[in-house]
């Protein structure tokens, strides 16, 4: 398993922005599809946004569609989630997730490798 650390999260007032970061351990990162699921308080885990490894081909949840975007940089081993216009709503402890293979998911089961998660509050 490879081994996820995220940085970027903190409190932003609700229209600004926030970039979220995923460092992998890695060497072969450039392998992994990868992707962004968050958790808000008594709520379930919910899919944010995924990046294949092979294309680039991403993926997003209606929810964040136009106002988050996901990249990655292979050669420093880190994807990125950059989110503009946050709303109250997008409150969440944030974590990326690592999957071998080409193909993206919206499931949480399907990825293998998991960082700890960083706290993302918007405020009203």
């Amino acid at each position: 398993q490879v081994q996820l650390v995220e940085s970027g999260g903190g409190v932003v007032q609700a229209g600004g922005p926030l970039r979220l970061s995923c460092a992998a351990s890695e060497r072969s990162f450039y392998m992994y599809t990868m992707a962004w699921f968050r958790q808000a308080p008594v709520k379930q885990r919910e899919f944010v946004a995924a990046i294949t490894w092979r294309s680039s081909i991403t993926d997003y949840a209606d929810s964040v569609k136009g106002r988050f975007t996901i990249s990655r940089d292979n050669a420093k081993n880190t994807v990125y989630l950059q989110m503009n216009s946050l709303k109250p709503e997008d409150t969440a402890v944030y974590s990326c997730a690592a999957r071998g293979g080409s193909s993206r998911s919206r499931y949480p089961t399907d990825y293998a490798s998991w960082g700890q998660g960083t706290q993302v509050t918007v405020s009203s």
